[in-house]
């Protein structure tokens, strides 16, 4: 008698990005000798204790052997409860009895900017100015990049499932971004390709399955209920809300738009790629007849190719900057300069867009 049936599609997602992984090596499937496993790739999963990754940390525990790969796991102490050290030794020590290694426990210290304090390695941190749950997301991705590259590790996964993905489109939609906000989460992403997530075709319910029958203890985060943060209300508010009024689906509908929206934003990223050595003089200043023959899709993207490129920080570029630098060359009436963050400044002189610091 085979695994249950979510405990088999959650195998069937991390297989299928393992598989991935040793085609990326150079390697083929098949079970690790013991002169092998000290130079196989190593692949983190990055673990809450929730259900989730606790899913993806078993089905990684089951199949990275079988394919040929070393396991191992991260859990991050965000230090926002009281306790949480306790809880994340406690998580740590879950992932070693799965039989992963290695396993360690970063502690983070989160607020306007984060900073990762780990006692072996790591000296080092991101900042970004912002709510606390982008703060702590920064903190976290911190403490997963410097654990990868302690361990050398090929890859580290992550268990967002489909219905994060919805709420990621929602909040994007909620915004006002473009295209490349609404697609959501790239299913490989990060430095190198580093991060992976197996699950954003499964839903949270196929997860928290998979917990439940192969009885794996599970913690659910307060902070995931708690409607001080915008993604717990749209969680439990928002999209309970539309499900009641347009029906079930809304959550496999937001996931396609997603991917349906990756794709057209890499072939506009791609146009404009190709577009940008185009429209450029022997100086490199930009050719403001030449960005106007452009769709607006692309010339603004352009545009912001060429901000950033100057020093404006991707981060802090919005829609709005892009759209007034727009206005230079499809509004021309003579108008001043255009301060972007960054202290970029972008200025038309004569036919040509000039966009440098100063």
């Amino acid at each position: 008698m085979g695994p249950h049936p979510a405990v088999a599609a959650i195998r069937l997602a991390v297989r299928r990005v393992l598989n991935d992984i040793l085609a990326e090596h150079g390697r083929t499937p098949g079970r690790l000798t013991p002169d092998e496993r000290s130079t196989s790739p190593l692949v983190l999963v990055a673990c809450s204790g929730g259900a989730d990754s606790m899913a993806l940390a078993s089905a990684l525990a089951f199949e990275a052997p079988r394919a040929g790969l070393r396991a191992g796991g991260v859990t991050v102490d965000h230090g926002l409860q009281a306790g949480s050290d306790l809880r994340a030794a406690e998580v740590a020590s879950r992932l070693r009895e799965l039989g992963l290694d290695p396993v360690e426990s970063v502690a983070v210290t989160v607020g306007r900017e984060t900073k990762v304090a780990h006692s072996a390695a790591y000296r080092g941190g991101g900042s970004r100015a912002g709510g606390p749950e982008a703060a702590a997301r920064d903190a976290r991705y911190a403490a997963l990049d410097a654990a990868a590259e302690r361990h050398r590790a090929a890859a580290v996964l992550l268990g967002h499932t489909r219905d994060d993905q919805a709420e990621t489109v929602l909040l994007g939609l909620a915004r006002g971004s473009g295209i490349r906000s609404l697609s959501g989460m790239a299913a490989v992403s990060g430095a190198d390709g580093r991060y992976r997530r197996p699950f954003l075709q499964l839903d949270r319910q196929t997860a928290r399955k998979a917990c439940m029958v192969q009885s794996l203890p599970v913690w659910d985060d307060p902070h995931n209920t708690d409607p001080a943060y915008t993604r717990s209300r749209l969680r439990h508010e928002g999209l309970p809300a539309l499900e009641k009024a347009l029906g079930k689906g809304v959550v496999e509908a937001l996931a396609r738009t997603a991917q349906l929206s990756r794709d057209d934003a890499d072939a506009l990223d791609a146009w404009a790629g190709k577009a940008a050595a185009g429209v450029r003089d022997a100086d490199g200043r930009l050719e403001c007849a030449a960005l106007r023959d452009l769709p607006p899709a692309v010339r603004r993207r352009v545009l912001r190719r060429a901000a950033i490129e100057a020093g404006a920080p991707a981060g802090s570029l919005f829609a709005r900057h892009i759209e007034e630098v727009d206005r230079l060359i499809t509004g021309w009436r003579g108008q001043g300069a255009i301060n972007l963050p960054g202290r970029v400044v972008a200025r038309r002189q004569g036919g040509r867009l000039v966009i440098r610091q100063g």
